[in-house]
């Protein structure tokens, strides 16, 4: 049994950077992984999606450079060499965490865990064989996988999730998306824009339903310009598999109607990697599908903790990392404040992008906050325009009398760029009127963060 002052359960995003930041603070540490280092972000999930974007945003700006006083003729796409662009980019980024382990001395142990009571961990290789390893704190960082309905059993051929969307050896004509939320849409723009017919089926009455009420609409207008169908308030109560294709019936407010397709993507959230890896062993306690930890992610155990997807907190790559840190952190003794949950902005990679933080405009009316509300929109911003981007907004909102800063929410083109300079001046409680004073560049994308809040003030300049 080989002893360790830490042991992370899972490499993603989550359980790697946790790894490199408790060696940092000198911890002999070990990481358990029983696929690819970097987890399903690095493999499966944020930067090979990433990847396939990018794709299909450069072969749409082919399709239209004479748009930009250009002419490209013959322009087609091979699906087989974008696939393997995107595992290329993964795998790349994969061997870099492989040389960041190696760099801040990082046990890699390859296999599945299983957690133990007496702060240990059991693992299982590849060959069957099983060995012990404790250490003074093991942190759970598994992750989440892609959730199935009773109504869409996954099969991998014809009702995929993420991870087959990824990775098909033949681009469908047509497919239907289940779910809209930022894993769904980035897919219905990427399949779409490489020459699917697609149909995004959402649940609720808007897509991408977390976002503010004027994003969704902006999004669904452009999507549907786009060539997207979209049914809302709209579930998808049985697929046939029968065919050649898929037989999905969806039950909307007007009735029940059959969509005919190649095939099905499931997009409806995620399920926790919680069960077998022992939580009953050791008597960590869980509920609703989530490990509950305090505010510095220790579990109700002394010496087991938990972060990333599997607790309470928002499922993202960022949060993940966050978390981890301030755990190690905490069990350094460092001084550490709880993560400010309310300042984590969320981003969709799609064409146009979003990218929120903080409340949004039916939030704050609902806490009965007096607010101000200013709205920009790319379409009188120069530097969209010159870049042939002028679709979509930036939307500020602020306390009245304070003028605190309570959400921002963007979408257009490169905003998941332009989303930190909200979250940086809400963390530093920057008020509306210090916004308006700082100078923004000229021309730029960002400057309608600037505008937007002059909006709110009666200020605003270029509108």
């Amino acid at each position: 049994m080989s002893n360790f002052d830490v042991i992370v359960l899972g490499s993603g995003p989550g359980g790697y950077v946790t790894a490199i930041r408790a060696s940092q603070l000198g911890f002999k540490t070990a990481i358990i992984e029983k696929e690819n280092l970097g987890g399903v972000c690095l493999n499966w999930g944020c930067i090979p999606t990433k990847a396939l974007l990018k794709s299909a945003q450069v072969f749409n700006y082919l399709q239209h450079a004479e748009d930009y006083g250009l002419s490209a003729e013959n322009v087609d796409k091979d699906f087989d060499a974008v696939v393997k662009r995107s595992r290329s980019v993964a795998d790349g980024m994969s061997k870099g965490v492989q040389f960041l382990m190696k760099k801040n001395k990082i046990e890699v142990i390859k296999g599945y865990g299983t957690l133990k009571a007496g702060k240990k961990v059991s693992v299982k290789d590849a060959d069957g064989k099983e060995t012990e390893y404790s250490a003074e704190h093991i942190i759970i960082a598994t992750g989440a996988r892609s959730r199935e309905l009773p109504s869409l059993p996954q099969d991998g051929k014809k009702i995929i999730g993420y991870r087959e969307a990824m990775t098909l050896k033949e681009q469908p004509k047509s497919m239907v998306v289940v779910g809209s939320g930022a894993i769904g849409i980035e897919f219905a723009y990427f399949y779409n824009a490489m020459g699917t017919e697609v149909t995004v089926v959402e649940y609720l009455p808007s897509i991408v339903p977390v976002e503010d009420e004027d994003i969704s609409k902006q999004l669904e207008r452009s999507l549907k310009k786009a060539g997207i169908k979209i049914k809302t308030s709209a579930e998808v109560t049985s697929v046939d598999t029968s065919g050649k294709g898929i037989k999905a019936t969806v039950k909307t407010a007007k009735g029940e109607e059959v969509i005919e397709a190649d095939i099905v993507l499931s997009a409806v959230g995620i399920k926790t990697n919680i069960e077998n890896i022992g939580l009953e062993n050791v008597g960590i306690s869980t509920d609703r599908d989530k490990i509950l930890v305090n505010n510095y992610y220790q579990t109700n155990i002394p010496g087991y903790y938990a972060i990333g997807d599997v607790t309470p907190g928002q499922a993202l790559a960022h949060v993940a990392s966050a978390e981890g840190i301030l755990c190690v952190e905490k069990i350094a003794d460092m001084h550490v404040e709880p993560l400010d949950y309310g300042n984590i902005y969320g981003c969709t990679y799609c064409t146009p992008e979003i990218a929120s933080v903080g409340l949004t405009e039916k939030q704050a009316r609902e806490k009965g906050l007096d607010i101000k509300v200013g709205k920009f929109p790319f379409s009188a911003s120069g530097k969209a325009k010159a870049a042939g981007t002028p679709d979509g907004f930036v939307k500020v909102i602020f306390d009245a009398k304070y003028g605190e800063w309570l959400g921002c929410h963007m979408i257009g083109a490169g905003v998941t760029d332009m989303i930190a300079e909200a979250v940086v001046a809400r963390k530093l409680e920057t008020t509306g009127h210090e916004i308006l004073k700082a100078v923004h560049p000229h021309p730029t994308m960002s400057e309608a963060v600037m505008e937007a809040v002059a909006a709110a003030y009666d200020e605003v300049i270029h509108l």
